[in-house]
């Protein structure tokens, strides 16, 4: 069973996903693979997932580093969690390439941006971290508008 919840952020509405104990979604709404893997029949509900996800945006959006951790469940292929995981690892504030990636993950930077682009779990799992080459900002599944206020919001401090 999914599970689902709403979050009023400064840069517009997110729609929570969860197993009932793990986040497996965090998706701007109307974003490009908005909702993937989602049942449609997900209940809307209060869960403590929900509740702790909410507290860590809060933080988060006030312009602070979260410092606690929100349980999360990938769902995607062997290859796509690789790199998801690989997105855990770019510090707060920092931001890497998608060619960086790409040579850390053995593979190509074109196969790192595909998978980038399907973070189910965006902002917790920083997605927006990655930039082009030459630091350009490009691919943001939730919009370069948004990718640009993550980073700024992260740097102004």
């Amino acid at each position: 069973m999914n599970y689902i919840s709403h979050y009023n952020s400064p840069i517009g509405e997110i729609l929570l996903a969860s197993d009932g104990h793990n986040l497996t979604g965090l998706w701007f709404v109307n974003q490009k693979y908005f909702a993937k893997n989602l049942n449609e029949d997900a209940k809307e509900t209060s869960l403590e997932v929900f509740d702790l996800t909410k507290r860590w945006l809060d933080s988060y959006f006030e312009g602070n580093k979260p410092d606690f951790n929100i349980p999360i469940k990938f769902i995607g292929s062997d290859f796509q969690v690789a790199v998801w995981q690989s997105l855990l690892k770019i510090p707060y504030g920092k931001f890497v390439t998608y060619g960086d990636l790409a040579k850390i993950l053995n593979t190509s930077p074109r196969a790192v941006g595909t998978a980038v682009g399907k973070n189910p779990i965006s902002i917790i799992v920083p997605c927006h971290r990655v930039v082009g080459k030459n630091k350009t900002l490009t691919g943001y599944a939730g919009g370069i508008d948004k990718k640009e206020y993550l980073l700024n919001l992260e740097t102004s401090k």
